[in-house]
């Protein structure tokens, strides 16, 4: 059987991207892997996942770039001297699912050309995180459309923080989207947490 590629964006930066990413690869028992960490290289969302996904069979991939400064990785790039150059950036092999995560949203620049979207392959099933907030609709429809004009297979939108109904009603009735769940904001992050999240949203990704 194909093992799927399921890409996670996000509607911005600071949403949830990390800890969703965590969670679906936990639900797949998938492996992990981040193209490109801009700072915080003490503790990566690596780093991070892989805490999270203690006494799992799943494997943390090396990035393609680890860049030292927190910002957007076209500019943190130029700071460290090297340029992104997709064509040198080789998805690792793996016998399992493969989770990736982007950063940022899907129009961050990686160079002068392109973006976070530009990583994203024809088969890979995106999977879009949204965060609730004043103005989160627009990012959320945006994101949609920006995916769909791509030719991009959007699987579904997953919510993150406090419910708001309608929000997320008007989101998947307007998107035409199949929404994944929805993560509470949870005052501390483990792997239990995110075993636990990783079993409710297990079925909605068949």
């Amino acid at each position: 059987m194909k093992n799927n590629s399921w890409f996670i964006t996000g509607i911005s930066t600071e949403v949830g991207k990390t800890v969703a990413a965590a969670m679906i690869a936990r639900a797949l028992e998938a492996d992990y892997w981040k193209p490109v960490q801009a700072g915080d290289l003490d503790n990566t969302d690596s780093d991070k996942v892989r805490r999270w996904l203690t006494g799992t069979s799943s494997v943390i991939h090396p990035e393609a770039h680890r860049l030292n400064t927190p910002m957007s990785p076209h500019a943190a790039a130029a700071i460290d001297k090297v340029t992104i150059d997709l064509e040198k950036i080789q998805r690792p092999k793996s016998d399992k699912d493969l989770v990736i995560e982007g950063a940022g949203g899907l129009l961050v620049p990686l160079n002068d050309t392109d973006t976070i979207a530009d990583l994203i392959q024809p088969d890979d099933k995106v999977i879009l995180v949204s965060r609730h907030y004043l103005g989160s609709i627009n990012h959320t429809l945006s994101s949609i459309e920006s995916i769909r004009s791509r030719g991009l297979n959007l699987f579904g939108v997953l919510f993150m923080g406090e419910e708001h109904p309608t929000t997320e009603a008007i989101i998947q009735k307007m998107g035409q989207v199949k929404v994944i769940g929805r993560i509470d904001w949870e005052p501390y992050i483990d792997e239990h947490v995110v075993a636990e999240y990783a079993e409710k949203i297990a079925h909605e990704l068949n």
